[in-house]
């Protein structure tokens, strides 16, 4: 009676490691299958609102997807329409809403991140009275709900004239307590103490180890940061009616809930309007993502 060869076909160990092979493309088939359907689920309202900006007024409620003549693939052409379009771009004046809306967002979300950084990097690395003071007032501060700062920080914006005023939209938002603390805990996970004694002993100033040394080291937070605070901003629907009153100076957010009137409302030009809004920041976060899960992630491996 012979027996098989240790590395032969036959061996229990090939055998086992052929079934746990085929167990796992099984299981990684229905995860496959799962996903596919959640993504699918997920791109149904971009499909909805893709379609609905280019149909007419007298098709938007008639189908869900595409106008059609019958079946659902005789795609009815004549129940698209451009004039949205032309309403938004030679009309409504959705071109300056855009550039208040990119101005407003990027310097909004460039100092954010500066600030914060800075902040957060001083109660991560100095040692200074008090420290321990105004990390729990940062803290404290992530709790107080936004609604009850609408009043004293309208007040405060009319004492300061800044009410009508692209900085009374932007200072509000350009050291939030929640940047300040995340970037605290970056700089304390990622950047050890003795690096920045290293720096200082080569005759590195505190202003050149911020920017060349320590902002580097926290690269997948600040992208994830900037993004967050960009997008935040970008829908933004609150503090742009409360502090803007000049048409001509609203961001995009409140410009779409303007194309609603007293004497009836175009579904397809409020469609239309939303999709420009959409359009940018899904750029924006496509370019970003990479950092942007990075930077969700940063704590979560340790080593």
């Amino acid at each position: 009676m012979t027996t098989p060869a240790p590395g032969s076909a036959n061996t229990p160990n090939h055998h086992a490691t052929h079934v746990d092979r085929k167990r796992f493309n099984f299981n990684m088939l229905i995860v496959y299958l799962l996903l596919t359907v959640f993504a699918a689920i997920t791109l149904v309202p971009f499909v909805y609102l893709l379609f609905s900006a280019f149909k007419s007024q007298e098709t938007f409620f008639s189908f869900v997807l595409w106008p059609t003549k019958g079946a659902w693939y005789q795609v009815d052409w004549d129940g698209f329409t451009l004039s949205h379009w032309y309403t938004l771009f030679f009309e409504a004046g959705i071109l300056r809403a855009t550039v208040n809306s990119f101005f407003i967002s990027s310097v909004t979300a460039i100092l954010a991140t500066l600030f914060s950084a800075m902040g957060g990097y001083a109660l991560a690395k100095y040692r200074f009275p008090g420290r321990a003071i105004i990390t729990w007032l940062v803290l404290g501060a992530l709790v107080i709900p936004f609604a009850l700062l609408i009043a004293p920080g309208y007040q405060l914006l009319y004492w300061l004239g800044l009410l009508d005023t692209y900085s009374g939209l932007i200072l509000p938002g350009i050291a939030p307590a929640f940047g300040v603390y995340l970037f605290r805990q970056a700089f304390i996970s990622s950047m050890p103490d003795a690096l920045i004694e290293a720096a200082r002993v080569d005759g590195a100033s505190d202003i050149r180890i911020f920017f060349q040394i320590a902002l580097p080291m926290v690269r997948p937070m600040i992208g994830a940061f900037l993004l967050i605070t960009y997008l935040a901003t970008w829908n933004n629907f609150i503090s742009p009616q409360i502090v803007i009153q000049s048409a001509d100076k609203l961001p995009l957010s409140v410009f779409v809930a303007q194309l609603r009137t007293p004497y009836g409302t175009q579904y397809g030009l409020i469609m239309a309007g939303t999709l420009v809004a959409v359009f940018p920041v899904l750029v924006l976060f496509l370019m970003l993502q990479r950092d942007f899960i990075a930077g969700l992630t940063a704590g979560a491996v340790k080593g």
